[in-house]
């Protein structure tokens, strides 16, 4: 088999992390068969889907490396096709127009309930041999409604859940076609998985109740069934599913934060998803290990901390000229211009095993090419009397000596046998009055960072 799978996502809002998960493991598990993905997107909610969603939905997708062998398709643009199957249908007998108006399906509901029943459409204008429908009302857009069995039970093989059945009796006669001409949902994917020759679906499992309608639907057409996947919520750090009010943010906000898209892959992918007990993997090792097996059944909990701890990892072994140029955007979107970016490197080998994210990376990096403010605690706790001569010696020698490490660690001891310190005095004093904070990697190292220019003026408050 060619495998083939698909994502999805309704251009409605941001890509969210539910999605970006089925994404990756669509994406994952194509690769690891030789087959295809494919983007859709699907825009049948005219009134809610904008451009801007649907550019968000694309950007997100190319950050994390998701790269799709087809698309993107948009459903707005199969409209042809989906009335075509429609007019099929209703030529056939699987479908048919349903005249009911808003407020008798309110009142059928109404009674429903009047009676402790469950509410559903009563089938009052589907077919039926010897049945006499209702007369045609005037001034009605009908709707088309799909002719589900009325017996007998849906089962599949879910990839995740195992064995599933549904009684033909929980579900009713299906709305496939709107009055204004668009499909509905449950009818459209079945359409383009079937033309799009989808063989493996991976998607939440909210999906689960609209599973019977559309292999009922993908059996009335002939057509082949694909194999479903359905994975269980991402719940957020209250146990509650993860929602806009609680939490969820789109992709492309972790990366404005300061997230590697390795690190967001790896974790999204183990918030489901295990190979044995590795915990840090790149795409390539998840590639050819994800063959579908070893999804979790139970819900995944995002955790902001453990999310943490993965970038800081990838932080640690990313290509510092890589991370500076991260680290360039970031300082760009403060208003802050870099031009040397072998001085940002520089920083950013230095710098990058403090942080867990690029913003965090940016803050260290900031204090080189802006000014900065000691808080009068740290002047009065780490700047006294006793260092301030040494501190002047030293601006002195800065002004002519090489201007690298060595040169400045020898300068340094020099002060120190001159004026009778210890380290634990001069280093935090030159931390406070250069950086702007008493505590940073080895000062000799971080004071070669600057230009020379800055750090001088820097101690001359002194």
């Amino acid at each position: 088999m060619n495998v083939r799978t698909r994502i999805a996502p309704s251009p409605t809002g941001f890509l969210h992390l539910g999605t970006a998960r089925t994404a990756l493991y669509s994406w994952a598990y194509a690769r690891h068969f030789g087959g295809q993905f494919v983007l859709r997107i699907e825009d049948t909610d005219v009134q809610r889907s904008t451009q801007e969603s649907v550019d968000q939905i694309l950007d997100a997708m190319k950050w994390l490396g998701l790269e799709y062998d087809e698309g993107p398709f948009y459903q707005t643009q199969r409209l042809e096709r989906y009335h075509a199957v429609i007019e099929q249908m209703l030529a056939e007998g699987t479908a048919y127009k349903c005249y009911c108006t808003p407020e008798e399906l309110d009142a059928m509901r109404e009674e429903q309930r009047a009676r402790g029943e469950k509410t559903r459409y009563d089938g009052r204008w589907r077919p039926e041999p010897g049945k006499v429908l209702p007369p045609v009302p005037e001034g009605v857009k009908p709707v088309v409604r799909f002719r589900n069995p009325p017996q007998g039970m849906v089962a599949w093989d879910d990839l995740v859940k195992g064995p599933i059945m549904i009684s033909n009796t929980e579900i009713d006669d299906l709305i496939i076609l709107r009055p204004d001409g668009m499909p509905t949902y449950n009818f459209a994917v079945v359409i383009d998985d079937w033309d799009m020759k989808i063989t493996h679906v991976f998607r939440g499992d909210e999906h689960i109740n609209n599973t019977p309608w559309q292999i009922n639907i993908f059996r009335a057409l002939g057509a082949p069934l694909p194999r479903f996947g359905h994975c269980p919520i991402i719940l957020g750090e209250d146990g509650l599913k993860l929602s806009k009010r609680r939490g969820a943010v789109s992709v492309t906000a972790y990366q404005e934060a300061g997230y590697l898209p390795e690190a967001m892959l790896n974790y999204l992918a183990r918030l489901g998803w295990s190979h044995g007990d590795e915990e840090l993997f790149l795409r390539d090792q998840m590639v050819r290990w994800f063959d579908g097996s070893h999804l979790a059944k139970s819900p995944a909990q995002w955790d902001p901390a453990k999310l943490a701890w993965v970038n800081a990892h990838y932080m640690k072994a990313a290509d510092d000229a890589r991370l500076a140029g991260l680290v360039q955007q970031q300082l760009a979107s403060r208003g802050v211009a870099v031009g040397d970016l072998d001085q940002l490197t520089r920083a950013a080998a230095l710098f990058k095993d403090r942080c867990t994210t690029v913003v965090e990376l940016a803050d260290w990096a900031e204090m080189l090419y802006v000014p900065i403010t000691p808080r009068d605690e740290d002047l009065q706790a780490h700047v006294g009397e006793a260092v301030k001569p040494a501190i002047r010696a030293l601006r002195e020698r800065f002004e002519t000596l090489e201007w690298d490490k060595a040169t400045i660690a020898a300068a340094m001891k020099q002060a120190l046998g001159e004026f009778g310190l210890k380290m634990p005095q001069l280093a935090p004093a030159l931390r406070v009055l250069v950086c702007g904070r008493p505590q940073t990697p080895s000062i000799d190292a971080v004071l070669a960072l600057f230009d020379r220019k800055i750090v001088i003026e820097r101690l001359q408050s002194t």
